[in-house]
């Protein structure tokens, strides 16, 4: 388990810890498995900036609107998530959009992803998920839910237990994608998700929940899409699963929130 901690750390945050003394397949399961937990953390890491970028810096004075206010503290909160997580998430996001947008199968898909620039498909793609993020995370501390923030990046760091689901394929031989990819149990991912769900739950009542579900949801559509494009997963897929699902959960609780 603490190798799994470990590496559940390493991969999907920018907080340095000593590498796991063995990285297989169990590892890889409780990394996955514990990934709900990462997210819960660097969701709370990064509230407490948004909610210290309204109050410290007196944005939330007379005369100030609470909109801008709870802009600025959206921003900060995407902004301190993208720092905490190198930005690897978003990556693997813009690298997928380019992989669909280059209209491309297999490994002729693949090879656009692996470039370091980043096509029109990732750009429009960064430049969306980041609004509604943004706009989101705005509304939420508008509301003063101090806690969706912290459910819906636990969301989507849960997506990755059924993205990581036995039966589901690596696109190729080596990375992350290949590490992770069927590793996990379906049981373990039901367990993990019901008792985020719950946890979810009493943070936000039954929205919290709906958006779990949703997110959840999400990534299984954007793994299904990467299955049929090009035969599996990848670590970039993995990163998309993130934004999107994340995305999906502060969606839904700005929705069925109030």
């Amino acid at each position: 388990m603490a190798d799994g901690l470990r590496l559940a750390i390493g991969t999907l945050t920018a907080v340095p810890v000593r590498p796991p003394t063995t990285v297989g397949r169990a590892q890889a399961a409780a990394a996955m498995l514990l990934a709900p937990v990462v997210g819960a953390l660097l969701g709370a890491a990064a509230t407490a900036a948004g909610w210290a970028a309204l109050h410290l810096v007196g944005l939330r004075g007379p005369g100030t609107p609470v909109a801008l206010a709870a802009l600025l503290g959206g921003i900060t909160v995407v902004g301190v998530l993208a720092l905490m997580t190198r930005g690897i998430h978003l990556d693997g996001l813009a690298d997928t959009a380019d992989g669909h947008g280059s209209g491309r199968h297999g490994e002729e898909a693949l090879a656009v992803m692996r470039r370091s620039d980043i096509g029109p498909s990732g750009v429009v793609a960064l430049l969306l998920v980041l609004a509604l993020q943004v706009v989101s995370v705005a509304v939420l501390l508008a509301r003063d839910d101090v806690s969706g923030v912290v459910v819906a990046v636990a969301a989507g760091r849960l997506a990755l237990v059924w993205a990581c689901r036995r039966g589901v394929p690596a696109a190729r031989p080596d990375g992350l994608g290949a590490a992770v990819a069927g590793s996990v149990a379906p049981g373990a991912a039901m367990a993990v998700t019901v008792v985020t769900a719950l946890a979810a739950g009493a943070l936000d009542w039954w929205p919290g929940a709906a958006a779990v579900a949703l997110a959840c949801l999400a990534g299984v559509v954007v793994v299904a899409r990467a299955r049929r494009r090009w035969g599996g997963i990848t670590g970039d897929v993995l990163g998309a699963v993130v934004e999107t699902a994340t995305t999906v959960g502060l969606l839904t609780l700005v929705v069925l929130g109030g």
